[in-house]
C-alpha cells in the first residue's frame, strides 16, 4: 500500500491487483489442499491394500494372525502404514517359503506319478502351485500323497527286483539268457542301461506274464521229464540195463520224486536235457521192440515155472503163440503187454503162495507114497533077505516107510480138511494139474479101503494055504521017516505060487497114484473129466495101471527063518 501511496496508483487498479492476488493465493490454497486430499486417498488405498494382501497372505497360509502385529489400528495413516509393513513383508516372506514347499512337493509328486505311469522322460517341467491355498494341511495333504507314491514306487521296484530274480533263476534253471529276456520285456530293466527302471503297470504286467510263461515252461519241461524218466526207469528195468549205462541219466531219475518247486538246481531242465533223454528213450525203445520177444519169453516161462511149482494151470501155448505173432507185427502195446504179464506172474505168486501149505503136504502124501511103492517092491523081493552088500540099509529104509506109511490115513484127512477150507474160503476148486485134489484124495481113500479089504482076504487065504501046505508036508515027513525035523520050503516056490494065486487081484489094487508123485506136470494136458459116467477112466488116468500090493511079512513059516522087516 506504501508503494502504491508512492506510486500514486488508483484505488481502482489497487482492488484489482488485490482481487488478483486473492485468487492466485486462493487457487495454491486448492492446489495444496487437493494435493494433500491426494496423498490422504493414496495412503488410505496403500493402507486398506496393505490390509487386504496381509488379510490374503493370512488365509492363502492358513492363519489367523501375525504375532506382534496390533490388533487395533491407532495413530496417522503413515503411522499405521508403517506398522502394517513389517507384518506385510513377513507373510509375504512366508508365502514365498510356502510356495518353495508346495513347488517341491508338486514336483516330486509329477515326478513319481510319471515313472508309476511309464511316463518319466515326459514329465512336465512347470510346476502349477494354486497361490489361494498355501495351508499346512494342504501342504500336509500333498506330502502324504508325495509319501503315498514313494511307498508304492517302493513297492514296485521290489516286485521288479522280484520279478527280476525269479527271472534270473529260471532261466538259470532252463538254461536261458535272462539278459536278454530281461531286455526284451524293457531295456530300462537292465542294469547296464543306467536308466531309470520302469516301474509301470504295463511292465509289471509283462513281468509277471514273462514269469508265469517261464513257470509254466519250467511245469512242461518237468512233467516231461518225469514221463521220459518214467519210461527211461520201465525200460531199463525190463531190459536188465547195467548202472553203468544208467548213470549218464541218473540225474533225470532224480527229479521224478521232486515237485516244480523243489527243483532249483542250475541247468536241471536245460533243452539239451530234455532232448538227450528223448533220443535215449526213443533208441531204448527201438532196443526194446527188438527185445520184447525175449523179455516176453522170459516172463512166460516164469510164469509156467511158477504154474508148474503149484501145479495150477498153465497158459495155453496157442494163446501165447498168438502174443508172439502180435509182438512180431507190432499191433499190440508192448507196456500193456508186460503190465499184464506182470499181473499174471503176481496173481499166480498169489495163487502158490494160498496153495503153500497144501502143497507141502501134497508133497509129503507123495513122498510117502513113493516109499509105500518102494516098500512093496521091496517086500516081493525074493532076495531081500540074503546077506549082501547095502542090505542093512534096506532093512532101515524099510522100517521107516511102514512108519510113514502108517502115517497116510491122517494125512490125507488134514489134506482133506485143509483142501476143502481153501475152497470154502475162496469159492473155487482145488486144482492139482487141472485134477480136483478133492477127486484124487478121495479115489485115493477108496482104492486104500479096497486094498486093505483085499488085503484081509489074501491074509486069510494065505493062512489057510500055509497051515494045509504044512500039514500036507507033516504027513509026508511021517511016512517017510520016523522022528521029527525041518526043512525049509523053497521060497521061490512059494512066492511063485504066491504070485500066480494074487495076478487076479494085482489088477484089482491100485499102484498108479505113483504116477501123481513122479513130478510130472503134464498130466494137466490130457483134459480128465471129472463126471460119474467118466470115473473109470478118470480113474485109470490119474492113478495109472493097478498093480497089486503084497506084503510077503504077512506069511509066516515055522521053515522060513527071521520076520521080514
Amino acid at each position: 500500500m506504501i508503494i502504491w501511496d508512492e506510486i500514486g496508483e488508483d484505488k481502482f487498479e489497487r482492488e484489482k491487483v488485490l482481487l488478483d492476488l486473492e485468487q492466485e493465493c486462493l487457487e495454491v490454497y486448492r492446489r495444496k489442499v487437493d494435493k494433500a486430499n491426494t496423498s490422504r486417498a493414496c495412503l488410505h488405498q496403500e493402507l486398506a491394500e496393505a490390509e487386504a494382501e496381509f488379510t490374503h497372505l493370512l488365509l492363502s497360509l492358513g492363519e489367523r494372525s501375525l504375532p506382534g502385529r496390533p490388533e487395533k489400528r491407532a495413530g496417522t495413516l503413515k503411522e499405521q502404514l508403517d506398522s502394517i509393513t513389517p507384518a506385510l513383508r513377513e507373510m509375504r516372506l512366508r508365502k514365498e517359503e510356502r510356495l518353495n514347499q508346495f513347488r517341491a512337493v508338486q514336483g516330486q509328486i509329477q515326478k513319481i506319478s510319471a515313472e508309476i505311469a511309464g511316463n518319466s522322460e515326459n514329465a512336465p517341467s512347470v510346476i502349477v502351485v494354486n497361490e489361494n491355498d498355501l495351508s499346512l494341511k494342504r501342504l500336509e495333504e500333498y506330502q502324504n500323497e508325495l509319501q503315498r507314491l514313494y511307498n508304492e514306487k517302493n513297492e514296485r521296484l521290489q516286485q521288479v527286483e522280484k520279478y527280476i530274480d525269479k527271472i534270473h533263476s529260471l532261466s538259470t534253471i532252463l538254461g536261458k539268457d535272462s539278459s536278454a529276456i530281461i531286455t526284451e520285456v524293457h531295456p530300462s530293466l537292465n542294469d547296464l542301461c543306467g536308466i531309470t527302471k520302469n516301474i509301470s503297470d504295463t511292465i509289471l504286467d509283462k513281468l509277471n506274464t514273462t514269469v508265469e510263461s517261464l513257470f509254466e515252461e519250467k511245469q512242461n519241461r518237468l512233467d516231461k521229464l518225469h514221463h521220459l524218466g518214467k519210461a527211461l526207469s520201465n525200460l531199463w528195468n525190463l531190459m536188465d540195463t547195467p548202472y553203468s549205462d544208467r548213470q549218464s541219466f541218473c540225474h533225470v531219475i532224480n527229479l521224478l520224486s521232486r515237485s516244480s518247486a523243489e527243483v532249483s538246481d542250475p541247468g536241471s531242465l536245460t533243452l539239451e536235457i530234455v532232448q538227450q533223454t528223448e533220443a535215449e528213450v526213443k533208441r531204448l525203445d527201438q532196443l526194446k521192440a527188438s527185445k520184447m520177444k525175449e523179455l516176453f519169453q522170459k516172463k512166460q516161462e516164469e510164469l509156467e515155472l511158477i504154474c508148474k511149482k503149484s501145479h495150477v494151470e498153465i497158459p495155453s501155448r496157442t494163446e501165447m503163440n498168438n502174443i508172439i505173432s502180435l509182438i512180431n507185427s507190432g499191433e499190440i502195446d508192448h507196456s500193456d503187454l508186460l503190465m499184464s504179464m506182470d499181473e499174471q506172474i503176481s496173481r499166480a505168486k498169489e495163487e502158490a503162495a494160498s496153495r503153500k501149505a497144501i502143497m507141502e503136504k501134497v508133497e509129503k502124501w507123495m513122498l510117502a507114497r513113493d516109499e509105500e511103492r518102494w516098500l512093496e517092491e521091496y517086500s516081493r523081493d525074493e532076495n531081500r533077505y540074503s546077506v549082501s552088500r547095502g542090505a542093512h540099509k534096506n532093512l532101515r529104509r524099510a522100517e521107516r516107510a511102514r512108519i510113514m506109511v502108517s502115517r497116510m490115513p491122517a494125512l490125507v484127512d488134514l489134506l482133506i480138511k485143509m483142501t476143502r477150507s481153501w475152497e470154502e474160503e475162496r469159492n473155487k476148486v482145488f486144482l492139482y494139474d487141472q485134477v480136483p485134489l478133492m477127486e484124487i484124495l478121495e479115489e485115493y481113500n477108496v482104492l486104500r479101503q479096497e486094498k486093505e479089504e483085499d488085503k484081509k482076504r489074501q491074509q486069510s487065504w494065505e493062512k489057510k494055504k500055509v497051515q494045509s501046505q504044512v500039514a500036507v508036508e507033516r504027513d509026508n515027513t511021517y511016512a517017510s521017516r520016523p522022528g521029527t525035523s525041518s526043512r525049509r520050503l523053497p521060497t521061490r516056490s512059494l512066492n511063485g505060487g504066491l504070485d500066480s494065486a494074487m495076478s487076479p487081484l494085482n489088477r484089482r489094487l491100485p499102484m498108479g497114484i505113483q504116477q501123481l508123485g513122479s513130478n510130472s506136470i503134464n498130466s494137466g494136458s490130457h483134459g480128465i473129466s471129472f463126471i460119474k459116467d467118466g470115473r473109470k477112466i478118470q480113474r485109470k488116468k490119474i492113478f495109472g495101471e493097478p498093480a497089486f500090493i503084497y506084503d510077503a511079512s504077512s506069511v509066516v513059516s515055522t521053515h522060513s527063518g527071521p520076520f521080514s522087516p
